[in-house]
């Protein structure tokens, strides 16, 4: 048997991990500024996330849903703490797309209805339901039921208003659209929404999987508008490589019969992987440091001139040109070792680094993009 060949590869063995660097075959050290889509938010091989883990497998790595497990209540604790949502209960599942789905059934279940709001280049996951709801007609197939689904322009107040009525079960929302290219909704547009889903009886739900765990400046992007969602789903930095992912309900839900399960989700590896992560955000005040990072790399990247604009927040950043950046990637990667992340729209860099980077990683990014746009730029004056 060999590999189902669905993946476009880099020629890049990665062998070892240590902060924001990854280390090939050969010893080659590069730079890490995708975090592989987003995943490492505490920074690869963390002494304590490494040592939590590695007790746990050493005890007990597994077993099911049907006996108790404290570490998720543990997880459930620590994680309510630093988010400043102790009311709010954990679901747990192993990736985003199933956090997703579980959420949009959930709302299905609690209103009895059927219809789904999401929007324009938002994108969900790969399941059934979730890839229904992204914005992106290459990734559906004859299985997914689009007749439920609603698409809607972002931050388009009469849009929302004309659409949303006693028939939808729930709108889902990016808390920044990442895989479209960094894309914000207005911190009013969220009020917005959370004041006119309350009023219909419809679940809000703020699709967290890449901008939450302190990847936008804030534990969760929405937090920038104050409201409170019904459903907040997340997965990608919540387990820094080990696949977790987990929706926080709000207290007013009660938990539905035999429509949730995970043969997986909430094992005692995975959830040891969590506890580490939230210790350590909590430990080395990470969030705070995306914040302060995201800003002065914001800050440095307005200065060059070949940028077109700039978007995001913390550590989340879209940096858009004139021009498809597939070339600035490829020599980013081969000629100066640094990873960074494209998005559909194809003008779009994205920056997904670790939530532990300093200016230094900073600084050396922003020096190897100017080298390659410098010397675009003089090749194309020659030519």
């Amino acid at each position: 048997m060999k590999r189902f060949d669905v993946y476009p590869l880099f020629n890049i063995e990665p062998v070892k991990g240590e902060g924001a660097y990854i280390y090939d075959q050969q010893g080659v050290k590069y730079l890490d500024f995708y975090s592989g889509h987003g995943v490492i938010s505490i920074g690869h091989a963390h002494p304590y996330y490494v040592e939590m883990v590695s007790q746990q497998l050493s005890r007990l790595p597994f077993y099911s849903n049907s006996i108790i497990n404290p570490l998720q209540d543990q997880l459930a604790k620590r994680l309510g703490e630093v988010s400043g949502l102790m009311d709010y209960q954990l679901f747990l599942v192993n990736s985003g797309a199933e956090a997703n789905e579980a959420a949009l059934k959930i709302a299905a279940g609690q209103t009895g209805r059927r219809k789904i709001i999401s929007l324009e280049r938002g994108f969900h996951g790969r399941t059934a339901l979730a890839i229904a709801a992204s914005d992106n007609p290459k990734y559906h197939t004859s299985m997914n039921d689009l007749s439920i689904i609603q698409r809607i322009p972002m931050n388009d107040f009469e849009a929302i208003e004309k659409v949303l009525n006693e028939e939808v079960a729930a709108v889902i929302i990016e808390g920044i659209q990442g895989v479209a290219g960094i894309y914000e909704p207005e911190q009013e547009y969220l009020k917005a929404l959370s004041r006119l889903t309350k009023s219909t009886g419809t679940m809000l739900i703020l699709d967290e999987v890449q901008s939450g765990y302190g990847r936008a400046g804030k534990f969760y992007a929405f937090e920038y508008s104050g409201i409170k969602p019904d459903l907040i789903t997340m997965a990608k930095g919540m387990g820094n490589g080990f696949p977790i992912g987990g929706v926080a309900v709000a207290p007013h839900i009660a938990p539905p019969a035999n429509i949730l399960g995970s043969t997986f989700g909430g094992n005692h590896l995975a959830c040891s992987a969590g506890i580490a992560v939230v210790d350590v955000i909590k430990k080395e005040s990470l969030v705070e440091n995306s914040a302060k990072i995201g800003s002065y790399l914001i800050n440095q990247l307005r200065e060059i001139e070949q940028v077109k604009e700039i978007r995001g927040k913390g550590l989340m950043i879209g940096i858009e040109f004139d021009f498809p950046i597939i070339e600035i990637r490829n020599k980013l990667l081969m000629e100066h070792q640094v990873f960074t992340g494209n998005a559909t729209q194809p003008n779009t860099i994205r920056l997904l680094p670790p939530l532990s980077i300093g200016e230094g990683e900073a600084n050396q990014f922003i020096k190897a993009l100017k080298h390659v746009l410098t010397a675009q730029n003089e090749a194309v004056y020659i030519s």
